[in-house]
C-alpha cells in the first residue's frame, strides 16, 4: 500500500512511524527539530491519517508498506523511529529487511504480547459513532466519561475532521482497528536482529518493564535503553526535550 508521507529537511533519512489511533501530525513539532540534522519522512500507516484504508492489518503488512515506501523513494540506508504500534512495525521491518537500516529507535514498546487495554477508548469511539457528530465540543463531551485523561482525549480528537459541512468523521479506520486488535497486541516473531537499536521508555509506563529487558536483548543484542523520568507511554509528548536529546545523541554519535 502506498503510504501518505511528508518530507522535511535534508540529509540522511529518518522515517517516523506513529502509534495506534495516531498519525504523522502527532510528530510535526519533533520533525522540525530533527530536520536540522536529517531528512525527516513523516508517515501515515494504513488505516490511519491520510493513507488508504484496508480490511487487512497486521505487522507483516505494515512492514511491507514501509518497505514499499523506502523502495519508491530510492533510499538505501535509513534510520527508523517508531512509537508504540509504530515501534512494533519497525521491529518487524528490521527482522525482514535489516540491511536497509542504519539505526533504529523504538519508543515505549516491547516485543511481547499485550493484554487488551483499549476497551474504554473503543467504547467511547463506538458511543460517538452512534451519535450525529456535528460539533467538536459535543464529540469531546461524549468521549469525556470514557477518556477522562485530557491528553489522550485531545490525541483522539485530532482524528476527527469535517467530511462535509456539519458532519465530522474519523480519519482512522475504527472498524478494522477494533476487529484486528488481537493482531495489534500480539508479540513480534522471535528472530535475532543485529541492527543498532535504542529503546526509549517512560518511567511511568509499563509497556517496557525491567523484567522485559533481557528478552528484548535476546532478540536485539545490539540495543541500549533510556528511561525518561516523569513520562508515561506518550514519552515524546510528555518530556519532549529529554526525548529529542536522547534520539539525537543516539543518531549522531
Amino acid at each position: 500500500m502506498k503510504l501518505q508521507h511528508r518530507i522535511i529537511g535534508e540529509g540522511k533519512p529518518l522515517i517516523i512511524l506513529h502509534g495506534l489511533f495516531g498519525s504523522s501530525d502527532n510528530w510535526q513539532t519533533h520533525a522540525k527539530r530533527f530536520s536540522d540534522y536529517f531528512q525527516v519522512i513523516l508517515v501515515d500507516q494504513r488505516n490511519h491519517g491520510h493513507t488508504d484504508w484496508s480490511d487487512e492489518f497486521d505487522y507483516d503488512l505494515l512492514a511491507e508498506d514501509l518497505h514499499e515506501l523506502i523502495t519508491d523513494l530510492g533510499l538505501e540506508k535509513v534510520n527508523l523511529l517508531g512509537h508504540s504500534m509504530g515501534g512494533k512495525t519497525v521491529m518487524r521491518y528490521a527482522q525482514l529487511y535489516p540491511e536497509t537500516i542504519d539505526k533504529m529507535i523504538v519508543v515505549d514498546m516491547g516485543i511481547k504480547a499485550y493484554l487488551p487495554h483499549h476497551q474504554e477508548i473503543l467504547k467511547g469511539i463506538d458511543t460517538l459513532n452512534a451519535t450525529a457528530m456535528d460539533s467538536r465540543s459535543a464529540a469531546e463531551e461524549i468521549l469525556l466519561p470514557f477518556v477522562p485523561e485530557n491528553g489522550t482525549r485531545q490525541f483522539l480528537m485530532k482524528n476527527l475532521y469535517w467530511i462535509e459541512k456539519g458532519k465530522l468523521a474519523w480519519r482512522m479506520n475504527v472498524k478494522v482497528l477494533e476487529k484486528e486488535m488481537p493482531n495489534i497486541l500480539k508479540a513480534i516473531p522471535y528472530q535475532e536482529v543485529l541492527v543498532q537499536t535504542l529503546f526509549i521508555r517512560g518511567a511511568l509506563s509499563n509497556y517496557i518493564t525491567d523484567k522485559d529487558i533481557s528478552d528484548i536483548e535476546n532478540q536485539f543484542p545490539d540495543s541500549s535503553f533510556v528511561k525518561i523520568e516523569n513520562a508515561g507511554h506518550w514519552v515524546h509528548a510528555e518530556q519532549p526535550e529529554e526525548f529529542m536529546n536522547a534520539v539525537l545523541e543516539f543518531l549522531l554519535r
